[in-house]
């Protein structure tokens, strides 16, 4: 489990321009952090660990879309998936042990690298400038915050680990306040010394991408000033003219992206079907476009609720689903194409190859967006709301509402009411994108939102720790389980 450390990895094949994550291989340690090209794979490492089936490449999508009910399952679903839909999974989950894995073996990995921050600066400045050293370390940061974010808001109390273990008894659990502390001290950190967009390889973290995540945390922690103070921090982003642009492959990295999961099927993918945890081998490639395409495996489809939320003249809808009559790469939508058991409204169409290819297959390059301008904006808005400033609430929504052609709010709303908005306004622009379900959680809303689903409240919210953890971790014991498992 996370607590054995595995030897770290190099990257090899990143070129100048994009960081696409190919096929790690051993590495000394003796050779370690003596050259720029080894701190860098090193690094490099740690984001190999977002590309594991048990996060990006497969479950992550399907974990979030479904229990978000985003998502509705085809009778083809398989049952671990289905899970994620009824909340009926336990601690015997195997994709929910895999994505408490990958993300501790990311943490393991990153704190590889920031426990080695003296023999870093101990390179000499004509190998490595200490700009290029800082921003090394500041990406181990922003990883290893990412990894502990992703954990913390599915699993609460946690082992918080900040070196690599030394013995195999394993770690016990911290608060999920101390999690989050180090989360804010480590994206802090992060934003000191990344480089700006402009400066920075596509595909690594920048300044930008740490404090939108800063802002994030301190958002889901209910510190609305320290969040707004944050956003505001931002500069040089901004909206895609052309939303769907925000999800096709040639498009990636534009104007509005701040970070992406990073995929190039071109790099190789031939261990795709055996990284579950590791993030080793080539894995350059996500299952969500067969998973998702209707042409294809459909294993999923947008829900009812999910449609019935666009209003009339949203130009999202027609970005984000495929409809009868729609065109795509193999021709024209057909209501025999969307049937499935029952005939289904729509198809997917955000993060689908299908703007280009008659087919998808299981190696789609598609980077995911993970943080977005409009995410912000709107996270933005949440903090003007909540702070009093409602007509400034008001710029942002509509700033996002202009791009999908609909009339701007109206000033003088209620804070409710600008909530209610926001809450709207989330669902249709970020839909599929693996952000709803925290948001309902994060409201309270979980009782009108997914009622009907089997979400039991006081339970659901968490997700179990893992039997195998708990097995080899004798510091885990089964009466450190989350409530209801």
């Amino acid at each position: 489990m996370f607590t054995l450390f595995t030897a770290m990895v190099i990257i090899n094949g990143c070129s100048e321009n994009d960081l696409e994550l190919v096929n790690p291989n051993g590495l000394s340690p003796e050779t370690f952090f003596k050259t720029e090209a080894q701190v860098q794979s090193s690094v490099n490492a740690v984001y190999a660990n977002l590309q594991t089936r048990g996060l990006y490449s497969r479950h992550m999508f399907f974990s979030q879309d479904n229990m978000s009910h985003e998502n509705d399952g085809n009778p083809q679903l398989e049952a671990d998936k289905r899970q994620y839909l009824d909340f009926s999974f336990d601690s015997s989950h195997g994709p929910i042990a895999d994505y408490w894995e990958s993300c501790f073996r990311g943490i393991n990995k990153a704190n590889f690298v920031i426990g080695n921050e003296e023999a870093i600066n101990a390179i000499e400045e004509s190998l490595v400038s200490n700009t290029i050293k800082q921003k090394f370390i500041g990406e181990a940061r922003f990883l290893r915050a990412l990894f502990n974010f992703l954990l913390v808001t599915r699993f609460g109390d946690m082992p918080l680990i900040t070196e690599i273990p030394t013995s195999t008894e394993g770690i016990a659990k911290s608060s999920a306040d101390d999690v989050y502390a180090l989360i804010i001290s480590d994206l802090q950190s992060a934003s000191a010394t990344l480089l700006d967009k402009s400066e920075e390889a596509n595909g690594r973290a920048t300044k930008g991408a740490a404090i939108a995540l800063l802002g994030k945390v301190y958002l889901f922690r209910g510190e609305h000033a320290l969040a707004l103070a944050e956003f505001n921090k931002l500069s040089g982003y901004s909206l895609e003219p052309n939303f769907f642009d925000n999800f096709t492959e040639e498009t990636e990295h534009g104007v509005e992206s701040i970070f992406e999961i990073e995929y190039d099927d071109a790099l190789g993918t031939s261990a795709q079907w055996n990284s579950s945890v590791t993030g080793a081998g080539p894995n350059e490639a996500t299952f969500r476009g067969q998973e998702y395409g209707f042409n294809d495996w459909f294993n999923v489809f947008p829900s009812d609720d999910l449609l019935d939320e666009y209003e009339a003249g949203d130009t999202r809808y027609a970005d984000t689903f495929y409809s009868v009559g729609d065109t795509f790469g193999g021709g024209v939508v057909t209501a025999e194409m969307l049937t499935a058991g029952d005939q289904r409204r729509a198809g997917w169409k955000k993060y689908q190859n299908y703007y280009k290819d008659a087919n998808e297959d299981q190696e789609s390059g598609i980077n995911f967006n993970y943080l977005r301008y409009a995410d912000v904006l709107l996270m933005k808005a949440e903090c003007e709301n909540e702070v009093g400033t409602q007509d400034d609430a008001i710029d942002l929504i509509n700033e996002v509402r202009e791009r999908a052609s609909l009339d701007g709010l109206p000033y003088g709303l209620s804070k409710a009411a600008v909530f209610e908005a926001i809450v709207h306004e989330r669902k249709v622009e970020l839909a599929g994108e693996q952000v709803r379900y925290n948001d309902i959680l994060r409201w309270n809303l979980v009782s009108t939102e997914l009622a009907g689903t089997n979400f039991q409240v006081g339970k659901n919210e968490l997700w179990p720790i893992p039997d195998r953890e708990i097995t080899s971790n004798e510091n885990v014991t089964a009466a450190d389980q989350n409530p209801g498992y």
